[in-house]
């Protein structure tokens, strides 16, 4: 696979970007297995060369390449300048990837990606191999997942939002911000507001005025107040919500990076995944419904709304 090579002949994939502990390898495990049932041939290519445990079957590992702890015992660095050094590495060694990659073109490419926020906000190494990526012709998208307990504190969320603008801002892809672990988000506390007020990002105003019923808050409300300005002025960030072990929830995250990255797939592919969603629940999975916790804040804010109404 040479650059221009392969003429209009396209791949395309995903980045699954976004902060430690966020799920990422989790995701690209049951992304691997969702999209295995519906026919796709999935190469799963893991850059991370701080995960030496890997759950799905991977094709490409950059641990052929270079690994965190070699560098960091031979260099003498952190783990963070580790981590930069082993992605400019990877800059710098460009055929090493084409050449792996080139094995396995015309496949759906998963890209496990390293938990360093500022390789996705401040440095350039991979939005660099991103852009050599789109000279070989791949088409792609960036998944950046965020872990939805975030939802529960005001001020961690804002924090979120503006690291996912400055993540879509800096790597310049197509984005799909995904709220990860949504089965597990009310162990971490109650949602001040109804899902799709964080999904859609809605007023942002409200979220403000709840922050500033904290007495720390308080004294930061002008601050908070032009921090979400900024991120309504440039209205880009929407999250889809994710449970990897709900069928339908992955669905609709195929759906919107299909849709981000161009991706269209024929007649036997759409039955396949038809006969996917209408399967009986296997022993493989464990398909607890996503959508049971928006249906309860829905149901929770039209109640207020009934009460609300009454009292007027």
């Amino acid at each position: 696979m040479s650059e221009g090579s392969k003429g209009s002949s396209l791949a395309f994939g995903q980045v699954v970007i976004g902060p430690p502990g966020s799920g990422k390898t989790t995701y690209c495990h049951g992304m691997q297995e969702f999209l295995g049932r519906i026919g796709r041939k999935v190469t799963v290519v893991n850059l991370d060369p701080a995960n030496d445990s890997l759950p799905y079957q991977c094709s490409l590992d950059i641990a052929e390449l270079i690994t965190l702890p070699d560098v960091m015992e031979n260099l003498k660095l952190g783990p963070n300048g580790g981590l930069i050094y082993c992605m400019e590495y990877l800059e710098a060694n460009f055929d090493w990837l084409q050449e792996k990659l080139a094995t396995s073109w015309g496949h759906y490419y998963l890209f496990d990606c390293p938990g360093q926020v500022e390789l996705y906000t401040h440095h350039d190494a991979l939005k660099n191999v991103f852009a050599q990526l789109a000279k070989w012709n791949f088409r792609l998208a960036a998944v950046h997942l965020v872990d939805s307990h975030y939802c529960t504190d005001p001020g961690k969320f804002i924090s979120v939002l503006c690291t996912s603008l400055s993540t879509m801002l800096h790597v310049e892809l197509p984005h799909v911000n995904v709220l990860s672990k949504m089965d597990l988000i009310e162990q971490y506390g109650k949602l001040a507001f109804n899902l799709d007020y964080y999904t859609e990002v809605l007023d942002l105003s409200y979220l403000v005025d709840h922050l500033a019923s904290d007495t720390f808050f308080r004294n930061y409300r002008r601050l908070n107040e032009k921090l979400v300005e900024v991120i309504q002025d440039y209205s880009l960030v929407s999250f889809v919500p994710l449970n990897v072990q709900d069928k339908e929830s992955m669905r609709l995250v195929v759906q919107a990076v299909d849709k981000a990255n161009g991706y269209s797939f024929g007649d036997q592919e759409h039955r396949s995944l038809e006969a996917l969603m209408s399967a009986a629940v296997g022993a493989d999975f464990h398909f607890t419904s996503t959508l049971a916790v928006q249906e309860k804040y829905l149901q929770s804010q039209d109640k207020a709304l009934e009460e609300e109404a009454l009292d007027l």
